[in-house]
């Protein structure tokens, strides 16, 4: 049986960055990954040479000129300003909610007339702390832009009313009074222009690779085969579920190629009535300005986790918290295991974060 320095569960960001940051020290790595292919949910594909994003659209972002600099060094990246929009029952407006957003809603112009608009919305919502999401978005916002573009885009994404899901999910909703329809306020954003999957290929040379294998069915024969496993799935199923199942959100994507050369005129439309089964469409030549004769969009549909699906999003209220909790106490006592990944530490990540986190677990094991 061939030994390596690392066997690496995982090659999406986490796994393929770690795998990265050993390999050019000069440590030896296999990574297992159950699906088949690389690249985890970062994955890209050229259909209609168009560069898909399979499993939701990766915008890289980041305040972290070292990570920039990082992610430059293995592509190419094309200067792109992510900016959503929303569609309610038929009318379009802007996100990140800002100016743009205030004049379509109550035909404001100046920041000013936003602002004092916007302290009559929440006027009768202040005055206790928010015990719920729904408590907590009317407070910073106020019924009408609540109703339109918060409640149905949330409900639907979360399967859960608004009033049953923890205010923090929404504590650090962006308003803005300028007319910036710019989704993040990072220093550095961009698109890579030969896809994600190439830079996990970057990352993962020098490495073996072996496709369409799951680590926890023959856990026993690939530990025998390096010192130390970095594991990046669920966590709750790494042992067993022995407290239980951890809560996720999955979903469900339909692709679609169209004989048009531009479908919705943006990246992103998010769809924030109740009605529409969706929750957004994606079209993806727009992250990369593409020019081709076809389209393909991604209409994307939350659906709850269950066993044989994809978890996609951790469900962090009060109880899954304290779940997965006592699978970190857990976590914390193995010697021969790395945990790693939104999965693994059961929380949300950007990108720049889930490979801040990678670098941080390769330089501990100097």
């Amino acid at each position: 049986m061939k030994k390596y320095d690392y066997v690496i569960v995982g090659s999406g960001l986490f796994g393929s960055t770690f795998a990265h940051e050993m390999t050019r020290r000069g440590r030896s790595c296999m990574v297992v990954e159950r699906r088949n292919h690389i690249g985890g949910n970062v994955y890209t594909e050229l259909t209609e040479n168009i560069y898909v994003h399979k499993y939701g659209p990766h915008i890289f972002h980041t305040n972290s000129r070292k990570i920039w600099e990082y992610v430059n060094r293995l592509a190419e990246f094309r200067p792109f300003t992510f900016s959503p929009v929303a569609n309610y029952k038929g009318v379009i407006y802007n996100l990140p909610f800002n100016m743009n957003t205030f004049n379509r809603l109550f035909g404001v112009v100046t920041p000013e007339e936003a602002e004092t608009k916007l302290k009559e919305e929440r006027k009768p919502y202040l005055g206790k702390s928010p015990e719920n999401l729904e408590e907590q978005a009317l407070s910073m916002v106020g019924r009408e832009i609540y109703e339109k573009l918060i409640k149905g885009y949330t409900e639907k994404q979360w399967g859960m009313s608004a009033r049953e899901l923890p205010a923090f999910i929404i504590r650090r909703l962006p308003v803005r009074f300028t007319y910036d329809n710019n989704y993040f306020n990072d220093l550095y954003q961009g698109i890579p222009a030969e896809g994600y999957t190439r830079i996990i290929e970057r990352m993962l040379e020098g490495c073996e690779i072996a496709l369409g294998s799951d680590y926890l069915q023959n856990r026993s024969e690939w530990d025998g085969m390096a010192d130390k496993i970095v594991y990046t799935g669920m966590i709750d199923e790494f042992y067993g579920y022995r407290f239980g199942h951890l809560r996720y959100r999955s979903l469900r994507f339909e692709q679609s190629i169209l004989d048009v050369e531009n479908y919705q005129g943006n990246a992103m439309v998010n769809y924030t009535d109740t009605v529409t089964p969706y929750t957004r469409i994606v079209e993806h030549k727009h992250f990369l300005k593409g020019n081709q004769p076809n389209t393909v969009i991604t209409r994307e549909y939350p659906i709850e986790w269950e066993e044989g699906r994809e978890p996609y999003y951790p469900v962090n209220d009060k109880s899954n918290t304290e779940t997965y909790n006592r699978y970190r106490q857990l976590a914390d006592m193995e010697t021969k295991h790395i945990f790693g990944g939104r999965l693994a530490e059961y929380r949300y990540y950007d990108m720049d974060q889930v490979m801040e986190r990678a670098i941080e677990a390769a330089e501990q094991e100097r």
